[in-house]
């Protein structure tokens, strides 16, 4: 017999390619087309569905308080609940304290039909039921919903009885036959839905694979005769707040040495203090400062992480903050890729610029 030899195929290194979505070239084989761009659309997110077009002929009602212009997790869960539990024929309502300035294509992003957008005339609970008042008599709602915290809670706590509707509270599971609530020592009891309700967090996943028409509504608060006159608020030192509380968080990990100036650094910016849960076992840190999902679950508006790599247990109990900023030498660190701004440098370098660069505005601000 006779032997056959193949020769084998080598792989030319200068074929054709194309640059991917994520930016990396990848090589195509079996093409001679030369170096082409990837279409404009593969580096574009797939466009979400319409969640009903409508006609609508019924309605489900969310009322929502937003912080400096902006929702926190529990009041987009809320929303997500509303638009879960109503049906194709029902339109999702919103009325949204403090966000007056907001776009239609936020909106439409938290899957809201209409919404009602009117600046926060702080606490007035008066003004704000005689509007939703008119608003449950105009709308007629199959459900009016609040997140169970806060304004929030209180407003539909005040909302349900001065209206004598049914209601619960602390829900944790919702759905169109039923609503399940935590019982504080008795566990869980489920209940006909009422038609005010109080959301606890977790009730629903705010990312929704469905869009709203976010169609917005410019309002006023109704003028209505308080009963408590609003002396104003008290700001409580950052050191006293319970870091779920806490609105300015500046966290150190591994890559924090010196703690003195760290701590000085929080004081002076107003910060509570934070900790990864390396720094908290090796001592520089209490056990109540440590963020994660072994330690505390956070929500702050700015999250400062100074020196932490970003296990996937701290990034857990960050996931509800609304901006993070990351300092740390190692720039493919998870915290950097998690991070809305990063600066990629020596921890203790970065202290003791911003502490000389606070102290020098204070001056000039006293001066």
């Amino acid at each position: 017999m006779k032997s056959r030899t193949q020769t084998a195929l080598r792989v030319d290194p200068r074929r054709p390619w194309v640059r991917s979505p994520g930016g990396l070239k990848r090589i195509v084989l079996g093409e001679d087309g030369g170096r082409r761009d990837a279409p404009p659309a593969a580096n574009m997110a797939a466009a979400k569905p319409l969640r009903s077009a409508g006609p609508f002929d019924g309605r489900v009602l969310v009322v929502a308080h937003a912080e400096r212009g902006q929702l926190d997790e529990a009041a987009r869960e809320a929303i997500a609940a509303a638009a879960l539990l109503a049906g194709p024929r029902e339109e999702v309502l919103a009325v949204l304290f403090g966000m007056d300035g907001c776009a239609d294509a936020e909106l439409a992003e938290l899957a809201l039909d209409r919404a009602l957008t009117l600046a926060d005339p702080g606490f007035a609970p008066e003004a704000k039921l005689a509007l939703l008042r008119r608003l449950w008599r105009q709308e007629t709602p199959r459900h009016i919903l609040f997140a169970d915290r806060g304004d929030d809670a209180d407003l539909g706590r005040r909302f349900a009885c001065r209206e004598r509707l049914s209601v619960l509270t602390d829900i944790v599971e919702i759905a169109a036959d039923g609503a399940r609530r935590r019982r504080p020592g008795a566990g869980f009891s489920v209940h006909a839905p009422a038609e005010t309700l109080l959301l606890a967090r977790g009730v629903a996943d705010a990312r929704l694979p469905f869009v709203g028409l976010g169609r917005r509504q410019a309002g006023e608060a109704e003028a209505a005769a308080e009963r408590v006159r609003d002396l104003g608020s008290v700001v409580s030192p950052a050191s006293q707040l319970a870091l779920e509380e806490a609105d300015l968080i500046l966290a150190a990990g591994n890559g924090v040495s010196d703690v003195p100036a760290f701590l000085r650094l929080a004081a002076t910016m107003g910060a509570a203090v934070g900790a990864s849960r390396v720094a908290v076992d090796d001592g520089r840190f209490r056990r109540e400062q440590q963020v994660g999902a072994t330690g505390r679950s956070v929500q702050a508006s700015a999250y400062l992480a100074l020196g932490i790599s970003g296990a996937v247990q701290h990034l857990q109990g960050i996931k509800a903050c609304r901006h993070v900023i990351a300092v740390n030498l190692d720039a493919a660190a998870p915290m950097v890729k998690r991070a809305d701004l990063s600066v990629i440098d020596d921890c203790q370098s970065f202290i003791h610029a911003l502490q000389a660069l606070l102290e020098r505005e204070g001056k000039e601000a006293r001066s």
